[in-house]
């Protein structure tokens, strides 16, 4: 047993050394990527307004001209969100008006009920999550020059647990997804155990690493909405799986950069 933590240990050690030059980049491209399906969303529904709009009022029994403002609001709020989000500016603020937009559309085009969407939704709540944790340590730690407020260090710990326990979901639903075949249940087996380490936070930052590189296969191979020309009802349902799995791949990341929190086995490990 000792000699396998020595290997493991040795292996994180070169892998730390090889990924310092790319640790400044990670917190940009994080978060680049969480807001990336309130962004795609937001293009989508400027370049479907009128079908939007259809949609909403013959099938949604959305009244003339509240329909018209549901979707501008929605625009302007995932547009100004995602940028303050990604500029690192009123982070909270932001991170409450996203989930809000996730909120509201998921009643508003009735996919509340759906598990799939649901799980997905779930998962990229715990991403923004993850936005609000980094927004709290930081300044944890520039505040005062080094000491801690006790209230954002005691939120962090609550925020981090959540959103690592709700980012781990979207795998649940491609759990029970699809058919059992020898590949998926490899993957099944290794981005199970994966998620229960992020879940409790045993090697999280690895386990998340491992999960960044599955998800990011999967998602170009699965999710390849560029291939489809035939259907354009299917290729909008697979661009938007696309983006949304971008989203957490990017809190993923975000849980690379911050560390998994006060609340895990990583942490707990360093005080005995």
């Amino acid at each position: 047993m000792d000699q396998i933590r020595n290997v493991s240990e040795q292996t994180e050690d070169v892998l730390e050394k090889m990924s310092r030059p790319l640790k400044p980049c990670i917190p940009w491209v994080a978060r680049a990527l969480l807001v990336s399906t309130f962004i795609e969303d937001s293009v989508r529904i400027l370049a479907q307004w009128q079908n939007q709009l259809y949609f909403l009022q013959a099938y949604r029994g959305f009244p003339w001209g509240v329909s018209h403002v549901f979707l501008l609001l929605n625009v302007l709020t995932m547009s100004v969100c995602s940028a303050l989000a990604i500029s690192r500016r009123y982070t909270e603020a932001a991170v409450g008006g996203l989930f809000a937009v996730i909120v509201l559309q998921g009643f508003a085009y009735g996919l509340i009920f759906d598990l799939k969407f649901f799980l997905r939704n779930l998962s990229v709540v715990g991403g923004l999550l993850m936005l609000v944790a980094e927004s709290l340590l930081a300044r944890r730690r520039s505040v005062f020059a080094g000491l801690p407020s006790m209230s954002d260090e005691d939120r962090s710990k609550y925020v981090l647990l959540g959103g690592r326990i709700l980012l781990v979901l979207l795998f649940t639903s491609f759990v029970f997804s699809g058919s059992l075949t020898a590949g998926r249940i490899v993957v099944i087996v290794v981005g199970g155990l994966s998620c229960m380490m992020v879940a409790v936070g045993f090697k999280a930052k690895w386990s998340a690493i491992v999960l960044v590189a599955m998800l990011s296969v999967f998602n170009l191979m699965v999710n390849n909405w560029w291939a489809i020309d035939y259907n354009p009802t299917h290729r909008d349902f697979v661009k938007y799986d696309f983006f949304q799995t971008l989203s957490i791949v990017g809190g993923f990341l975000l849980l690379v950069n911050v560390g998994p929190g006060s609340f895990s086995v990583d942490e707990k490990k360093k005080n005995f």
